[in-house]
């Protein structure tokens, strides 16, 4: 069904520009990831390929760990944004390794950081595949 295909797609495009982002950060602009970013990374960077694989086979059940990953992701880039953002929390993210988790690299417009990003994405990513399994199952 094409209406499933799209839906990975979408999936696949929003983890494979989270992945482009994340690493334009570290490597062109050389902001040093903390610890709570490499954790987002690890959730993040294999979703392009499960999409990817789901997308080029046509196949969502190859992508049903991709509904986890991203919830768990979720889950981790509102505690580092929170963190970052509210005064209770910054102390917890003071000293989680060598770059401080309350670094903030950018700030657009006051709440727009690289955690702000992920979360973005992860939820994209997690709404996305809802739909996703909603549709499967009414094609059913």
């Amino acid at each position: 069904m094409k209406r499933i295909e799209n839906l990975l797609l979408v999936a696949w495009g929003q983890a494979l520009i989270a992945t482009l982002g994340s690493l334009f950060f570290s490597e062109i602009m050389k902001f040093v990831p903390c610890e709570l970013c490499w954790f987002q990374r690890v959730l993040m960077y294999p979703l392009v390929v499960i999409y990817g694989l789901a997308v080029a086979k046509k196949d969502a059940r190859i992508a049903y760990s991709g509904l986890f990953m991203s919830g768990i992701g979720i889950l981790v880039a509102v505690y580092h944004y929170g963190v970052q953002k509210l005064p209770a929390l910054q102390e917890t993210g003071g000293a989680c390794g060598i770059i401080p988790c309350t670094t903030q690299f950018i700030n657009y417009g006051g709440f727009i950081t690289i955690p702000f990003l992920s979360l973005l994405a992860f939820t994209v990513i997690f709404l996305t595949h809802l739909v996703l399994l909603r549709t499967i199952k009414e094609s059913s």
